[in-house]
């Protein structure tokens, strides 16, 4: 894909993050505003480093890895980075994307019912599984540090 499709639809996730925010939390969209540029910024630099970087990890590994290293105590735009990313609710940015896996699956809709009935069984389960665990390792965590 050409990083101007890519510019393009991180503009348009940014303004559905920000509605999202303004509609769903009452956020102001000049207060989210440096939030998200930091966000869709993170993720279009990652795209660029997963083109360049030899070493073949998702864009989303690449995401991360940038923003824990923005976040990081060392780092000297760290306060402002954390400031701005918390003026943003992140369920707003996963709103976003269940609509954009859902719109990138229903064309394939018919190739998974030729599944069968298999296939949804194991979907259910992992889905279950993925819940359940990190239902588990979150509240061992909180319990840990007696945040519950």
């Amino acid at each position: 894909m050409r990083y101007i499709e890519w510019a393009f639809l991180f503009i348009i996730a940014g303004l559905g993050i920000a509605l999202a925010n303004f509609v769903g939390f009452e956020v102001g969209f000049m207060e989210s505003l440096p939030g998200i540029l930091i966000l869709l910024a993170i993720s279009m630099v990652s795209v660029f480093i997963s083109k360049l970087v030899p070493l073949k990890l998702p864009i989303v590994a690449y995401c991360s890895i940038l923003g824990l290293l923005l976040s990081c105590p060392f780092c000297p735009a760290r306060e402002f980075v954390i400031a701005s990313a918390n003026k943003i609710n992140f369920t707003a940015p996963l709103t976003m994307v269940g609509a954009f896996a859902g719109i990138s699956i229903s064309g394939q809709l018919k190739e998974f019912a030729k599944q069968g009935w298999k296939m949804i069984l194991i979907a259910c389960l992992v889905m279950t599984g993925t819940f359940l665990g990190s239902a588990i390792i979150s509240q061992i965590m909180l319990s840990f540090t007696h945040a519950i």
